[in-house]
């Protein structure tokens, strides 16, 4: 079975909704490369909610000059979007899955492949670990302190998680890498 890994940026506060100008994906630190391309390496697909979806598709295939490799890369990956609205993805590689997105991502994890990872789309995300789904999370948090904003988890969700790593990078960054133990 795929695991399904959820990746977000999140401020010391604990948000992942990005409601001041606390991340730049285009920023590139060299010191967080070796992780940031390893996650990368071990992934073959990307989940979205519609407006993350649509946030990417107007943002990363417009750069030309991308020092990150974001770019390129995401052109590789198989993106899934969740929509019941959108009726043509309008980016390469990249697949609709309609209605509801437990059994279609279900099926998603019991597909060929390697890990299927989520980022952003907090209402998928949400909808997702409160139904068992999500194997992983990999948290990078930003030393900032927004005040406000949706966090990660929807409210009153409890899960057991094991620390399998921690690290911390120059500019104050830390990453957090957690799986879900399944009683």
């Amino acid at each position: 079975m795929r695991p399904l890994v959820i990746t977000q940026n999140m401020t010391a506060d604990g948000s992942i909704e990005m409601l001041d100008d606390w991340f730049d994906p285009a920023d590139d630190p060299s010191d967080q490369h070796e992780i940031l391309s390893r996650d990368s390496a071990a992934c073959d697909a990307l989940l979205l909610g519609r407006r993350t979806f649509e946030d990417f598709r107007g943002y990363w295939p417009l750069q030309e000059d991308d020092t990150t490799g974001i770019s390129a890369e995401l052109d590789q990956l198989q993106k899934y979007v969740v929509s019941s609205t959108m009726t043509e993805p309008g980016w390469q590689r990249s697949s609709i899955l309609p209605g509801d997105p437990v059994p279609a991502v279900r099926a998603l994890k019991r597909g060929e492949g390697a890990e299927i990872s989520l980022t952003g789309s907090i209402t998928l995300c949400h909808t997702l670990i409160a139904a068992g789904l999500v194997d992983e999370y990999r948290i990078w948090t930003v030393p900032y302190v927004q005040g406000r904003g949706r966090r990660l988890f929807p409210d009153g969700h409890r899960e057991h998680l094991v620390l399998r790593e921690h690290l911390a990078f120059a500019a104050g960054v830390t990453y957090t890498r957690w799986t879900v133990t399944k009683d």
